[in-house]
Order: structure tokens, then sequence, then C-alpha cells
């Protein structure tokens, strides 16, 4: 066989796609406990777009500074995808897991020191360290679904597990909200650039243990996490390779034209998805006003409507083949951000919340549709995939570079600019892929 599945092939031929079961039942609890981790990175996502306004002010930042909140988390995942495909490929889809939450929980540890120290700079290393752990666990987690089962239900399974996802990002939107946020000392930058520094950074001080008591709790539930999978006998998707080269794996996958054009919309869906999550906050209170606890609970709306459209999106999928889906939402996204730039009033914060009901399906779908068909190539090109999540870095950061010289509004041409080519990829980039699929 030259694809890593748990299932036979020949069972997969004699059935209809929409007869296959999207997860077999023999995998179920396996299979559960591979979607917590989806759930877990959606919280530290999400509790890490909070730490954009949050870092903002206490540490008196522009946005481009801000952003380094995100260069430094989802430049991670660009820095260890590949070596965690590498290693993945050694020893084991499950070891790659367990390293992964490792590394997770060893980050959000580190949040207790940075708080002490009480330096910007500490608190992007606890990042660093903790995404790269996300960016293992992804490596691993995305690719060990897509083999859970036939691969004809393999964008559905992704999608399934990812709509798990959101469930811990509107936990970090709340923890956020209520607990990081709310904690935020009124005083102004203008007023803090005023105050004593013995009182500045008493308030500093109170502000940066809001944001650590948050991760290390979240580290005691990935160290349970992590023990549950390490005591279960998981399926081993991976089989050991004695004459494996990467060297030849990436030449044939950069002749995959469909694959390419599907790391590159990853790219550019993270760009856009990070930003929109990131700069949330910020487009708010610069269009009506108000404290950034407020003004998050649009963020929270986006979360919500997120995740009530991966479950929907999950189920169309068995009536609309995924890369149109994708196409058709993007064009709506698409439409959206145009809003989102010129409106300066509550008709932009609500386009800016329904782009993320439109983003709900992209990922795991451009995923599947970039992965399906590559055989043992399939970790190596997972883990080209999950560098590309760079863009959240790198976009992000051309967002606030936009939005300190034109305004926060004018930010948002950078996901219009994504939307567009998803749009492009979706209905005409991904065909040949579909063609080769049926051969």
């Amino acid at each position: 066989m030259n694809r890593l599945s748990i299932t036979k092939s020949a069972d997969c031929k004699s059935t209809s796609s929409k007869e296959l079961p999207v997860v077999p039942r023999e995998l179920l609890v396996s299979f559960a406990l591979l979607t917590s981790c989806f759930a877990l990175w959606g919280l530290a996502h999400n509790m890490t777009d909070v730490l954009v306004a949050q870092f903002r002010k206490v540490f008196i930042l522009t946005d481009i500074q801000s952003s380094m909140v995100q260069m430094a988390f989802y430049g991670a995942y660009f820095c260890l995808a590949l070596p965690a495909a590498i290693y993945i490929k050694k020893f084991s889809y499950k070891s790659g897991v367990l390293l992964g939450l490792g590394l997770f929980a060893f980050g959000a540890l580190l949040f207790y020191p940075a708080s002490q120290s009480m330096q910007y700079s500490h608190f992007l290393a606890a990042l660093f360290i903790l995404a790269g752990g996300l960016s293992i666990l992804e490596t691993s987690a995305n690719p060990y679904v897509i083999a859970m089962g036939p691969e004809e239900t393999a964008t559905q399974r992704l999608n399934l597990a990812q709509s798990f996802n959101p469930f811990g990002s509107i936990i970090g939107v709340l923890i956020g909200k209520f607990y990081i946020l709310s904690q935020l000392n009124p005083a102004t930058e203008a007023q803090r650039a005023l105050m004593p520094v013995e009182q500045l950074r008493a308030i500093q001080s109170q502000e940066l243990m809001a944001v650590m008591g948050p991760y290390i709790m979240t580290a005691v539930v990935i160290m349970g996490v992590w023990l549950s999978i390490a005591l279960r006998k998981m399926p081993k998707a991976v089989a050991a390779s004695e004459a494996y080269s990467y060297l030849a794996s990436f030449r044939r996958l950069f002749k995959r034209k469909v694959f390419i054009r599907g790391v590159l919309g990853q790219f550019l869906y993270m760009g856009a998805q990070v930003g929109c999550w990131s700069w949330t906050i910020r487009y708010v209170m610069k269009n009506v006003g108000g404290t950034e606890a407020e003004a998050s609970t649009y963020y929270l709306y986006s979360i919500l409507l997120f995740s009530g459209g991966r479950f929907v999106c999950t189920s169309l999928m068995r009536y609309i083949k995924p890369a149109k889906l994708l196409g058709g939402l993007a064009i709506v996204a698409a439409m959206m951000a145009i809003v989102v730039m010129l409106s300066d009033g509550y008709a932009g914060i609500y386009a800016l919340v329904v782009i993320s009901g439109c983003m709900s399906l992209m990922f795991p779908t451009i995923y599947g549709i970039s992965v399906s068909g590559l055989g043992n190539d399939t970790q190596l090109g997972g883990s080209c995939l999950i560098m590309a999540i760079l863009g959240g870095a790198v976009l992000t950061a051309l967002m606030g570079w936009i939005s300190d010289r034109s305004g926060i509004g004018w930010a948002f041409v950078v996901p219009l600019v994504g939307f567009i080519y998803l749009t492009w990829f979706g209905l005409k980039g991904s065909k040949k892929k579909e063609i080769s699929m049926m051969k």
C-alpha cells in the first residue's frame, strides 16, 4: 500500500463514500482522545490572540510591536514542523503527539517565571516553546486523523476532528475576556506614561499575574491528557521506512501542483484567520469604543460562529464537494472583508464576525485536499502545511504595520487577498487533484 491508513483499502472500494464510516467503530476511543488535542490547541491559539491586546496595553506597545506575540507563536510552527515530520517518520504518530503535548505543557509552565521577571521577551520565549509543542502536536495529529479510516472520508473526518477545536477556542476566549482582559487597569497609555515607576510596575505585575494563572491551569490539563494517551494502546499508523529519502520526497512533492497551491493557500488562510482574530478587539475599540474586555465580546461571537460553522460544513460535505464549499465560502469572506475595510461602524464589526463563520472549514479542507494521495510522503507533506502556519506570524505583523500607518480598517486588505486566492483554489486550483483522485 502506498497510503498510511489503518483501514484496508479493499473495504473502501466496495462501498460508496456516503456509506463509509467517518470513523471506524473500533477506533472511536482513540479518535476521541486525539480530538481532545484539537480542543487544547484551540484553547492555546485563542488565548494567544487575547495576549496581543493584553501586552499592547501592559507594556505600552505599538501594533507592530504587539504583533510579535504572533511572530513568536507561529514562527515556532515554521521552525519545528519539519523536525517533527522526521521524528514521526522515525518513531510514530503517537510519539509525536506525546512529545508535542510535553513541550506544550512546559511552555505554559514558563509563564510563571515570565510573570515574575515582567519582561516582554520572556513571555515571547515561553510562547515560542509552547507553540513549538503545538507544531509537533499538529504535525502528528492531523495526518493521524486522516489515517484513521477510509481515504474517501478523510477530509470529512479531519473536519469532524477540527470541529472540536473551536470548543477549546471558546474556552480560550472566555478565559481571555473574564480572567485576563478584565484585570487590565483602566489607566490609558498617556496616564501610564506619567506614573511613577513603582506604581506602574505594581499595576503591570497584577495584570501579568492574570495572564500567568490560566496558563498554569492549562498545563495541568495537558499533563492529564498526556497521561491518558500514553497509557492507551493507540493504533499504529506509521511503519518505519528503512530506505526513505527526504530529498526524493521533496522532489515528488514539488511536482504536485495542487499540493504546492495548497501550501500557499494555507499560508494565506492562516494569515487571514490569525490576523482577523488578533485585530478584532482593536478594530471594535476603534469603531465603537469601549474597553478591551467589552470589545472581546465580538471576538467571542466570532468564535461561536466559527464553531457552529465547523459542524454545519462537516455535514454539508456529504452532499457538496469540499473544494467547492471552500471556494463558495471564500467568496463570501472576501465580500465581508471589503465591508470591514470600508465601514467605520457596526456594519464592519458584524462583517468581521461573519468572516469567522466562513473560515470554519478552511484549514482542514485545504489540508485534506493537499495531502490526499501523497502516500509515504504524507508526513513530510503534512509538515509543509503546518510550516505554512507561519502565515499567521508574517501576515499578522504586516497587518500591524499597515494599521500603524493607515488605520486598522485598511489592514484587512491582507485577509482580502487571501480569500480571493482561496476562491480560486477551491473552484479551480484543486480540480486536477480531484480528477487524479478519481482515476
